[in-house]
């Protein structure tokens, strides 16, 4: 029997596979119980473009908690203003086998509303 992790990682790989197809740079999110992470990654080269998280200091400032649907939101938005300000607009949304609900929804949300499109 596998465990909830492993589960997890299971759902991912198959996303991943069928990001990798396209060929687009894919937003990737991991959230712990305490803080969201977003990254942008191209794996064509193999690099991170940009990132957001609940552990810069500027966002520590104006949020109590990291790990509720308010911050997520707010990662979502400062994800797609880094990424506009590279010239990305077209991403593919890579949930690492999260639900599509509470905060990762809340970042997607956001990250759609501020000019990225997926």
């Amino acid at each position: 029997m596998l465990n909830l992790k492993e589960n997890r990682i299971r759902r991912s790989l198959k996303t991943r596979i069928k990001i990798a197809k396209l060929g687009v740079i894919r937003l990737s999110v991991h959230r712990t119980n305490s803080h969201i992470y977003a990254q942008l990654i191209d794996d064509k080269n193999n690099k991170i473009i940009t990132c957001a998280s609940t552990l810069e200091p500027e966002v520590r400032k104006s949020l109590t908690k990291g790990g509720n649907v308010a911050a997520a939101a707010l990662i979502g938005k400062r994800l797609a203003e880094k990424a506009v300000n590279c010239g990305i607009s077209n991403i593919a949304f890579d949930r690492s086998g999260y639900k599509y609900h509470g905060r990762v929804k809340a970042l997607a949300d956001a990250a759609r509303e501020n000019g990225l499109k997926f």
